[in-house]
């Protein structure tokens, strides 16, 4: 079914041209799975991103992580800014659930391996999560190895937004949140690259929203007379196919900051803002023997492009989450509105 994202509303965001779905999935090999829990009592589930089709463990890509406001219960990161790589898949979930993610993460890993001949005694899934009690029972967790292992089954470089999969108990700037994602092209030396963006969307207050440069949130909050505070979490994930390295990669997942600030975000003190870059460039095998490999290393000055891709991606992305979501009501019966039901651009 085909979903009405911001351009299909007449919104732009940013210069620079998209990619052919706007999806992260623009940049080539990069796969998104989701498996949505959706019943009176559950309002969660689990989006898998896999970086490549080859066996990440012996096919590690350069990655680097940045946290903004640490409130949140992100697993994997250390490794990650310590070493450089990713080893996994990355998965998203609720927040009480990244424990039974992360064991089901490591099985799929060894199911793959033991499947593949490589031998695995260590491994470092990163999973990272929103908390999504308001509308689901999260007490309960229902998110386990059968979502997982689901949600990895059913990866493809086409995928729904909206509440769908991590997303499904979202809630963004007090409307409807969840998974968005964009992209844009980048034209560099003669040759297109692709950076793409995909969000986890459940933070921000609804008096802030600002769509743009108008402040759309203060009227709906009038409308509706209620007011939140800024709490919650952002995930955003951006991968690229450009040569960037580890230390690169942590610049530009930085600047994720920017697309949420235009949103409105100042980040609040309960809110988790963890990003995670990674690029599908100079991948490694760690069982080569060799002390030194070739690689293709992107001029420093040349990060503004990437930079600014990184920016307009992420804010486009929450915008499709909001666009792409629907009006649910929780397990404990609070409504949370999808912004389409309370405003449209030229309203």
């Amino acid at each position: 079914m085909y979903q009405l994202r911001a351009r299909d509303h007449g919104l732009t965001v940013g210069e620079l041209p998209t990619g052919p779905r706007n999806k992260l999935t623009d940049v080539p090999g990069v796969t998104v799975g989701h498996c949505t829990v959706d019943t009176p009592e559950h309002k969660t589930g689990v989006t898998v991103v896999l970086p490549g089709p080859e066996n990440p463990f012996v096919h590690k890509l350069p990655a680097a992580a940045f946290v903004l406001n640490g409130f949140g219960k992100t697993v994997g990161l250390v490794q990650v800014e310590e070493l450089g790589t990713l080893e996994t898949p990355i998965a998203l979930t609720n927040t009480l659930n990244v424990g039974l993610v992360h064991d089901a993460m490591v099985e799929y890993m060894l199911t793959r391996c033991e499947a593949e001949g490589v031998p695995l005694a260590s491994v470092n899934p990163v999973v990272c999560e929103c908390n999504d009690a308001g509308l689901n029972h999260i007490q309960r967790r229902a998110v386990g190895a059968e979502q997982v292992f689901s949600a990895l089954a059913a990866a493809s470089p086409d995928f729904d937004e909206g509440d769908v999969g991590a997303g499904t108990g979202m809630v963004c700037h007090g409307l409807k949140g969840g998974v968005g994602s964009a992209s844009r092209i980048l034209e560099m030396d003669g040759r297109q690259y692709t950076l793409g963006a995909l969000v986890l969307a459940n933070h921000g207050r609804l008096c802030d929203l600002t769509i743009g440069g108008t402040k759309v949130g203060a009227a709906i909050e009038a409308a509706k007379a209620a007011k939140a505070s800024d709490v919650g979490s952002c995930i955003v994930l951006l991968a690229t196919d450009l040569p960037l390295d580890s230390r690169q990669l942590g610049r530009v997942a930085r600047r994720a900051s920017v697309g949420l600030a235009r949103l409105g975000s100042f980040i609040g003190q309960g809110s988790g803002e963890v990003f995670l870059a990674f690029s599908t460039a100079n991948s490694f095998d760690p069982r080569e023997k060799a002390a030194t490999r070739t690689v293709t290393a992107f001029h420093e000055n040349k990060l503004d492009l990437p930079f600014r891709a990184a920016a307009e991606c992420t804010e486009e992305a929450v915008l499709n989450c909001l666009f792409t979501a629907h009006t649910v009501t929780g397990w404990s019966g609070k409504t949370v509105y999808a912004l389409p039901d309370l405003w449209r651009p030229g309203t």
